[in-house]
């Protein structure tokens, strides 16, 4: 702690050393970051994903840069794969602290279109997965009375766009899960939040800006600025840092009293 001005102020580092954390959707984006800011902060990673050779990879970097991880395949909307991937990161490192459920994806299409199929995979995989994971996380952090349940929203959390209903969907209902997780778990010295981020360079978005390029036959630069960040105050893409710097924070001590939130980080987006 340092003193400024009479005021204290919190020591920047974050130490998670003795932690174990699992993160879903961990081989890329979003995920790869958060596994690597809590992996460098000391905490032991369970790099969870539904594509093998990427969550490997990522652990494999982890443990390249003098971290601890683990890749775990999962797909996280189907029960025995959670309730696996949560047995062997908690057997690996001694317990589980930490789920960051950021597993995600997205379909376009109006609603009177919507594939049946796609909807169930959307709303399965991003709804219905961060039940199922923060449902078998829970009692290892009840057990140890400590936890941190970081669920990735979106700004699409708190407002629509056309055409992506099964998303906007799931989305709002993770919104509502953490705030119904903090309640029932805050006794035990646990918190549930979640960030709303607004478009992040990562795989996923590139691929959006590239097909919006296409179909608007307009560069992708101007797709970023005139079309995706048309709401926004600040007319630029989140780094996936960002959003991992954010998590970290809700990580540690100076968080604790953080839980049941809803946090935008939205380049203004929600402002208006």
């Amino acid at each position: 702690m340092g003193n400024v001005g009479g005021v204290r102020v919190a020591d920047s580092s974050v130490d998670l050393r003795g932690r174990t954390a699992i993160v879903t959707g961990a081989a890329s984006g979003i995920g790869r970051a958060i596994a690597g800011m809590l992996a460098s902060h000391g905490a032991a990673v369970g790099v969870c994903d539904l594509h093998e050779v990427g969550a490997r990879t990522v652990a494999q970097e982890i443990e390249a840069a003098g971290g601890h991880a683990i890749p775990v395949r999962a797909d996280v909307s189907r029960p025995d794969d959670v309730e696996a991937m949560v047995a062997a990161t908690a057997r690996e490192f001694g317990g589980l602290d930490i789920l960051v459920n950021n597993a995600g994806l997205q379909f376009i299409s109006p609603v009177h279109e919507f594939p049946v199929d796609k909807w169930n995979l959307l709303v399965g995989v991003m709804l219905t997965g961060t039940f199922l994971c923060t449902r078998y996380a829970l009692p290892s952090m009840i057990t140890r009375r400590w936890g941190r349940v970081i669920n990735i929203s979106s700004i699409h959390g708190l407002v629509a766009s056309p055409f992506k209903s099964a998303y906007i969907a799931a989305k709002h209902g993770i919104i509502g899960l953490t705030r119904t997780v903090a309640l029932e778990v805050g006794e035990y010295n646990i918190t549930a939040n979640a960030i709303c981020p607004s478009y992040v360079r990562t795989p996923l978005v590139m691929g959006q800006i590239a097909e919006q390029s296409k179909a608007h036959g307009i560069p992708e630069a101007e797709v970023v600025q005139k079309i995706m960040l048309a709401p926004a105050a600040v007319k630029r893409l989140l780094e996936p840092d960002e959003i991992a710097a954010f998590a970290l924070y809700l990580c540690s001590e100076h968080a604790a009293g953080m839980t049941g939130g809803v946090y935008p980080i939205d380049v203004g987006w929600t402002a208006r």
